[in-house]
């Protein structure tokens, strides 16, 4: 199962904000330390806000943190409403003849959608707060000073 770009971007802010003893960072700051272009940063920023992942703040000494309920959020309930697809594979107009002739009596298509769901499944049970907790890799990353709201 591969994960769209959009919801890889997701994961790597909440693991950043959701680290022990981070508290605020930009979108700039977040950027910087996942390397991933600010842009995207920004769009992901924006989409965890409106889940309720994390809280923003704006101005001069503004940025985003995560929430009790975002360190809660399981990580397969995460995913599943990162990724808008419907299916895992595009029956549809697959080349410049259409529609897939095999389309209306597929299996695949369906055990490809059980298979998604099971890959989502496995994840429900971790939540944010475990994977920003246990990842050693969070500790190699050179936060700028700590920020707490004001």
């Amino acid at each position: 199962m591969k994960l769209s770009a959009f919801a890889d971007v997701c994961l790597r802010t909440v693991m950043v904000l959701g680290a022990p003893g981070v508290g605020q960072l930009t979108s700039r700051e977040v950027s910087e330390l996942v390397g991933v272009p600010y842009n995207h940063v920004a769009k992901a920023v924006l989409e965890l806000r409106t889940l309720g992942l994390i809280e923003v703040t704006r101005g001069r000494h503004g940025g985003a943190q995560m929430t009790e309920q975002g360190l809660a959020f399981s990580v397969g309930a995460l995913l599943r409403r990162l990724d808008w697809r419907e299916d895992v594979v595009d029956c549809t107009s697959h080349d410049s003849k259409g529609n897939c002739p095999l389309a209306g009596g597929c299996r695949l298509r369906l055990a490809l959608q059980a298979a998604r769901e099971a890959f989502y499944a496995s994840l429900d049970s971790l939540t944010v707060k475990e994977i920003c907790e246990t990842s050693p890799a969070i500790n190699l990353l050179p936060f700028p000073t700590v920020r707490h709201n004001v």
